[in-house]
């Protein structure tokens, strides 16, 4: 079906509804001679009359009443649809998928995204854990949250915050043998070669600052370049955590991670940094972003400048 004849048989709907062609001009914002036309063409095509007119009143005939209800039906499916989509400019709903690594996830999104819940149920996320970039495209991505940024085309990025990496492990571990020869735990996005530059900062508050310093290094150093190769890799960054937390090896937590394992697991050099890490949402929408998207990275955004600030 044409949308010309669409647009014949809404209007002769609306020539029902008001009473008359003049009535459904002014309702239309037409041109009474156009809404003559649009009568004049629909009979002509169906091969039938669809209304009994004089100057003073209208008739709709037997089969202008059948054809009625149907245009009728047609016009409020039309309704029904445009509403819906304006109501989603006014509440946040809907289905909504945002991928995420694995140790940003459980910490900032899925917070944000619980309190979101709470405020408006009609919204329904679907977030996706994974420490691997997806593709947005073919995976139907909405939302996607990275560290680092992304050199992907046709997508939009802003920068939402910044965290900080810790090289950590067990206490007892790093004090039992020098720091060179410490076994390195490592996520298969970071590969087997490790090189990592601390720098030096005297003012410096360390996130573990209870925990005895068991390991120095000269503090004349105002920074040293770390290398070393993965003892052990793995693609999920809660295996690494386990591993670490099992004094199997050493490895790199964000710096918010760590603040809640401050009784487990130590920094190995207290007193240096490493640089910062800064975090970017992507999404593939240009100027018409969906409400519950924008809403979704506002939550986030506000999670992650409040957990790495405190």
């Amino acid at each position: 079906m044409t949308m010309i004849r669409l647009r014949q048989m809404s209007v002769f709907a609306h020539i029902v509804e008001t009473g008359s062609i003049t009535a459904a001009a002014e309702l239309l914002t037409l041109s009474k001679s156009v809404v003559s036309q649009h009568l004049k063409s629909l009979e002509t095509e169906l091969g039938i009359m669809l209304l009994k007119r004089t100057t003073r009143k209208q008739i709709l005939t037997v089969a202008g009443q059948q054809f009625y209800q149907q245009c009728k039906t047609l016009n409020q499916v039309a309704s029904d649809a445009w509403n819906d989509a304006q109501q989603m400019k006014a509440i946040p709903q809907g289905r909504i998928r945002i991928t995420a690594p694995n140790a940003l996830m459980e910490t900032l999104v899925t917070p944000a995204i619980a309190d979101l819940l709470a405020q408006y149920p009609l919204l329904n996320p679907e977030l996706i854990s994974h420490d691997h970039h997806l593709d947005l495209i073919s995976e139907d991505i909405d939302l996607a949250i990275r560290v680092g940024q992304s050199q992907e085309s046709g997508l939009k990025q802003k920068r939402i915050g910044e965290f900080r990496d810790v090289l950590c492990g067990r206490p007892e571990y790093i004090a039992s043998k020098p720091w060179q020869e410490l076994a390195y735990i490592g996520n298969t996005w970071q590969g087997h070669q490790i090189r990592h530059q601390f720098n030096y900062h005297a003012k410096y508050q360390s996130v573990s600052s209870k925990a005895p310093k068991v390991k120095q290094v000269d503090q004349k150093m105002d920074s040293f370049i770390y290398n070393t190769n993965t003892h052990c890799i793995s693609n999920s960054f809660y295996t690494c955590l386990a591993l670490i937390k099992s004094a199997s090896g050493i490895g790199i937590i964000p710096d918010f991670h760590l603040k809640n394992l401050v009784t487990e697991l130590h920094e190995v050099f207290p007193e240096y940094q490493l640089q910062l890490n800064t975090v970017y949402a992507l999404h593939p929408f240009n100027n018409q972003m969906p409400l519950s998207v924008k809403v979704c990275l506002r939550a986030i955004t506000d999670q992650l400048n409040s957990t790495t600030e405190m």
